[in-house]
């Protein structure tokens, strides 16, 4: 059956979202724009904040970490906070600081792996090149957006006849040896590291002398799309997470005149642990909620009352199933694309849901008139985590791990239902409006 028209919106809304934003650093920058557009104004960390009820608000940290908020009519200490979190950042393949090499006429950028993506997905893909650069400037030093939206990288396979049993064994990397970038061939008398330096500050519109440093990562350059016989899954690089990102942003943006002081916070850093001073380890939420609470005149023990009150949401996806592997899965809960937001529980506190944080997420799910999925891993499986622990424990506050459900997670191209981040984002504004 086909989508309704506002729900392939969504889902088109989304695509475009994870089109723009090929590094967590985009993510935020775009993010941004989408709170300006709804009225959204930014706060500096190291200016003096005032505030008053129905603020709209935002704040950076770190270029790739941006929180969010929306003041509500109630006083915080008696309404608390409604807290959406997420995080921009995916699993994949990093740039070295010095990473051009030459090799046999060929020319090699040496990438690191960052955090567990499946590597064999990036294999023959047309792979551009994204991220920030710092550059050197009369007053210091600025961070600049590069984007080499174009096939500039491949990782080729070996040949099926110099692996025999790739089909039986699975095709393997060694991440030292055999993941160098593809960007050339070397030619002659020619300097890799020039090369590289050159090509970058063509890209982000600066002299190669300009460049001091980069975070830069490799990313699949295909557009996300709609597919399946009525165009009812979508498929993208990216979407754990930027499609909580996106939910959340939508969810705040479309709250109006809420009671309780509504909050989204989108990290960075969460696949490689959330130990950063941007990440959901750090200081960052706990810094923005005090600060709130001291723009709007409370007292310390008003602004531990004020937690005491909050409710926090950690969407991070799902686990959609997948009927060709069923081993994988606890056969009773079944999981499914296009079936509405998942709750995601753990007795090993891998996610922060608990029966009374798990109710209250079904109400809301309940009061925006969409359906409400739960999961449970496998108990002979290893189960990930989110920053749902992470961030309950540092605030306190009543917590429940969500997600929409997708296939594929942490492939370079991975899928989910075009119907859920419609679903999704009615859920979290329940939640906001609570």
């Amino acid at each position: 059956m086909p989508l309704p028209d506002t729900v392939r919106a969504t889902a088109l809304d989304l695509i475009s979202y994870i089109d723009a934003s090929p590094s967590p650093w985009h993510a935020a920058a775009n993010a941004e724009r989408r709170l300006q557009a709804a009225g959204f104004t930014r706060l500096e960390e190291a200016a003096r904040w005032s505030l008053q009820s129905g603020a709209r608000h935002y704040v950076l940290r770190g270029g790739a970490s941006l929180i969010a908020f929306v003041v509500g009519s109630r006083p915080i200490a008696e309404a608390g906070f409604r807290i959406i979190g997420a995080h921009t950042d995916s699993p994949g393949l990093r740039l070295k600081p010095r990473p051009a090499s030459e090799n046999e006429g060929l020319l090699r950028l040496g990438v690191e792996v960052y955090g567990g993506p499946i590597l064999a997905t990036f294999a023959d893909r047309d792979l551009g090149l994204a991220g920030r650069v710092i550059l050197r400037t009369a007053d210091g030093t600025e961070a600049r957006l590069l984007d080499a939206r174009r096939p500039l990288l491949r990782l080729p396979n070996l040949a099926i006849h110099m692996n025999r049993e790739v089909n039986e064994q699975g095709l393997k990397f060694d991440k030292q040896t055999e993941l160098p970038l593809l960007l050339g061939l070397s030619g002659e008398g020619g300097n890799p590291d020039a090369r590289l330096r050159t090509l970058l500050a063509d890209a982000a519109g600066c002299a190669a002398a300009e460049l001091l440093s980069w975070e830069l990562a490799a990313y699949d350059v295909q557009p996300g799309s709609l597919w399946g016989a009525d165009g009812e899954f979508i498929a993208s690089r990216q979407l754990d997470n930027l499609a909580s990102c996106h939910a959340a942003l939508s969810a705040l943006a479309g709250v109006d005149a809420p009671s309780a002081t509504c909050v989204a916070a989108l990290f960075d850093h969460e696949e490689v642990g959330s130990e950063s001073a941007a990440g959901a380890g750090g200081s960052f939420v706990g810094d923005v909620l005090a600060r709130i609470g001291i723009a709007l005149g409370l007292d310390d023990e008003d602004r531990r009352r004020a937690l005491s009150q909050s409710f926090f949401v950690s969407a991070d996806m799902a686990h959609a199933y997948h009927p060709n592997f069923p081993a994988a899965y606890e056969p009773d809960h079944k999981v499914r694309v296009n079936g509405g937001p998942v709750i995601k529980t753990n007795a090993n506190q891998r996610y922060a849901t608990g029966a009374e944080t798990a109710a209250r997420f079904m109400a809301a799910c309940e009061t925006a008139g969409v359906p409400c999925q739960q999961y449970s891993h496998r108990s002979n499986l290893g189960c990930g985590s989110t920053i749902g622990p992470i961030v309950a424990a540092r605030l306190g506050v009543p917590s429940v791990d969500v997600g929409s459900p997708m296939w594929a997670m942490h492939s370079a191209r991975e899928s989910a239902g075009a119907a859920d981040p419609a679903l999704m984002i009615a859920a979290l504004g329940a939640v906001c409006a609570s």
